[in-house]
């Protein structure tokens, strides 16, 4: 049975102006691939609303899972939560449950728990939190869709907070062979081992190094077996 799927959705006009750089996508790939879930797609959008709810659409139509980062806070273009609702035209507004949540936090932390801060409490009807140790507002799981924060630390705590509960497969294992060649003399003998283990996935990475080329040829699957097996077909392939 293939592994669930899965696509990540990043959002914020910082991402796309280059102002931020996103570590969220690379910390989320690794946490799926340890779960046996698949990323297959990321995008991103910047802080407008129709972007975020078309985009929300199409990924949850395509894929088992949908994660998105970014847009959940306090401020005006925080608008991530709307977005979600409107995507699967569900009522939004301020839940008890994260009201008690916010008002418990800033309460012990001598802040008001202003309107702005409310904001954060605003989840779609039928939404499940998502529990955040690290700042108390809670993203939330809708339907398919899992909606976290942009702050890394605030990310992987969220990412924490939801995996346990989703169903994975068979985690993806990678094996690696160095090859001091060129990837023009490499490539036509890849693509026979390659064909040979056409149950598996090979990838070539090039590199320079003291002016010699070579690349990293990297072989993903799912059976340590079938993996061992094709790395020693390259090692004899390129002896």
């Amino acid at each position: 049975m293939p592994n669930p799927t899965a696509a990540m959705l990043v959002i914020g006009d910082e991402i796309l102006s280059g102002r931020t750089r996103d570590a969220n996508m690379h910390y989320l790939a690794g946490q799926l691939t340890e779960r046996g879930i698949d990323l297959k797609e990321v995008r991103v959008v910047g802080d407008e609303a129709q972007e975020i709810t078309d985009a929300t659409k199409a990924l949850s139509a395509r894929y088992d899972h949908v994660f998105t980062s970014g847009g959940i806070g306090p401020t005006h273009d925080d608008i991530t939560a709307d977005c979600i609702a409107a995507a699967f035209d569900t009522p939004i507004g301020i839940r008890d449950d994260a009201r008690a949540l916010l008002a418990d936090f800033y309460e012990k932390s001598g802040r008001e728990l202003n309107d702005a801060r409310l904001r954060m409490a605003r989840i779609p009807d039928g939404a499940a939190l998502i529990d955040n140790p690290v700042s108390v507002a809670p993203g939330f799981s809708l339907e398919n869709v899992h909606v976290m924060a942009g702050v890394p630390s605030v990310f992987k705590a969220m990412v924490a907070s939801v995996l346990p509960s989703l169903t994975g497969g068979a985690p993806l294992l990678s094996e690696t062979l160095r090859v001091a060649r060129g990837e023009g003399d490499i490539a036509g003998p890849l693509a026979e081992v390659a064909t040979q283990f056409s149950d598996l996935s090979f990838g070539s990475y090039p590199f320079q190094q003291d002016g010699v080329y070579g690349a990293n040829l990297v072989v993903r699957g799912t059976d340590s077996t079938r993996l061992a097996k094709a790395i020693d077909a390259l090692a004899e392939t390129f002896s």
